[in-house]
């Protein structure tokens, strides 16, 4: 996706590190446990696609070392300057538009990128393309149509309120061109794409000071499309900010699904 197509959630929003952030926290723990079990070690070669934040390729580089190779690309790099050093390398690349940055990858790993990519059949060609035989690609993403709630115990208006924001999110995801059920395709396409041993599990978090961290931030960072698309008033969003604050909302997040698989 180009800058001029209106991605939702622009890193250059002041919010945008905040999200990481949570995103990390949130996560990580899953993430690395599959990067783990892929047997990423030393000397290897990794592209880490839509990278945003610094966690997941900075942990990437610790464990390949100084013989190994991590790519780090995506539409906007502002937040990766702290990782830009080797064996990092950093570069502006778009997945859905554009070739792989290289070849002969020994692991490919996108989180939470492809959902809102609007090829993302081509994005999902390049990254196989970029792999090695042998190698090995994990996707991890979203289905917010599977789980489509901020609050799944919807027992008072302030969930209510909480779930009619999440709703006005969904629409303006989808209007971008979002797939809202995408992260239950992965195990298929991947499949489909060639991939042998494929595998999936979910992560769903229920509720966490990283889940009202990221419902803030996203929120905040959202804010003037819902008023501007009449999703939402700023008085809604001025009570469902102050509600979220007081730290007794079960705020849930969409489910992650990581798919894996081997290419021949």
């Amino acid at each position: 996706m180009t800058q001029a197509d209106g991605y939702l959630l622009d890193n250059r929003q002041s919010e945008a590190a905040q999200r990481f952030d949570a995103f990390a926290s949130l996560f990580d723990p899953t993430t690395f446990r599959h990067l783990e079990a892929l047997g990423l070690g030393a000397g290897r070669r990794c592209w880490e696609v839509g990278a945003g934040g610094t966690s997941v390729v900075s942990w990437l580089a610790e464990k390949v070392g100084p013989t190994g190779q991590v790519v780090a690309t995506d539409i906007d790099t502002s937040l990766l300057a702290a990782a830009a050093h080797a064996p990092v390398e950093v570069r502006t690349h778009d997945v859905g538009a554009e070739e792989p940055p290289g070849e002969g990858f020994d692991l490919v790993h996108a989180r939470l990128v492809l959902v809102h990519v609007p090829d993302r059949e081509r994005a999902l060609r390049s990254m196989i393309k970029a792999l090695r035989p042998g190698g090995h690609l994990l996707i991890e993403d979203a289905d917010p149509a599977l789980q489509p709630l901020t609050c799944p115990y919807e027992y008072g208006p302030e969930q209510q309120l909480a779930n009619r924001l999440r709703q006005g999110f969904r629409k303006l995801l989808a209007e971008r061109g979002a797939d809202l059920s995408y992260g239950r395709k992965l195990p298929r396409l991947l499949r489909e794409a060639g991939l042998h041993q494929v595998e999936a599990d979910a992560c769903f978090p229920v509720a966490s000071p990283a889940c009202t961290a990221l419902e803030t931030a996203t929120v905040r960072q959202i804010r003037d499309r819902l008023v501007t698309a009449g999703l939402a008033t700023d008085e809604d969003i001025d009570r469902h900010l102050a509600n979220v604050a007081t730290g007794t909302m079960d705020l849930a997040t969409a489910p992650m699904i990581s798919a894996w698989g081997r290419k021949a």
